[in-house]
């Protein structure tokens, strides 16, 4: 034999035991080494992913908050204004009951000077009678209180000074 040709059981057994190690690396190496590369393809290209889902959620999120936080802004600022315009109009009723209340004091107080003011004049003129007889018996010497004409007699008196 030569060296170029070769010996026929070694190439049967080399052929034998090659297939063998292929079929071993086909079944058993390969499939772990091509788990494995998926593994990493998808912690990076997956976790690249998930990333940018999870960026996207956010934002959506963000917006959505935003956008409620602009109603509740709208929603308050609409809840101010309807209560200054309720106190305003409130200030408003009570500012008119307040002035038709001190009218009406006003008025009674009107009615009851003018009640005491004539009050005042009876008191004051039924003195001044009382006085004035008295003064007018000192003067005569005689009592006049009992005299009819004498009260007569100061009230025509008293109505004409006075008017």
């Amino acid at each position: 034999m030569g060296p170029l040709e070769p010996n026929v059981p070694e190439l049967i057994l080399g052929l034998i035991v090659f297939f063998l190690l292929f079929g071993v690396l086909g079944k058993v190496l390969l499939p772990r080494i091509e788990r494995t590369l998926t593994e990493r393809h998808d912690r990076t290209d997956g976790g690249m992913a998930r990333a940018e889902a999870a960026r996207a959620e956010a934002e959506r999120v963000r917006d959505e908050f935003r956008a409620e936080l602009a109603a509740a802004r709208h929603e308050a600022a609409a809840i101010r204004q309807a209560a200054a315009e309720e106190g305003a109009a409130l200030i408003t009723a009570l500012r008119a009951e307040g002035q038709q209340q001190r009218e009406r004091l006003v008025d009674e107080a009107h009615v009851q000077l003018a009640a005491d003011t004539v009050l005042a004049e009876a008191a004051l003129r039924e003195d001044v009678i009382a006085l004035a007889t008295e003064l007018a018996a000192r003067v005569v010497g005689e009592p006049l209180a009992d005299l009819p004409s004498t009260r007569a007699i100061a009230d025509e008196y008293l109505s004409q000074t006075v008017n």
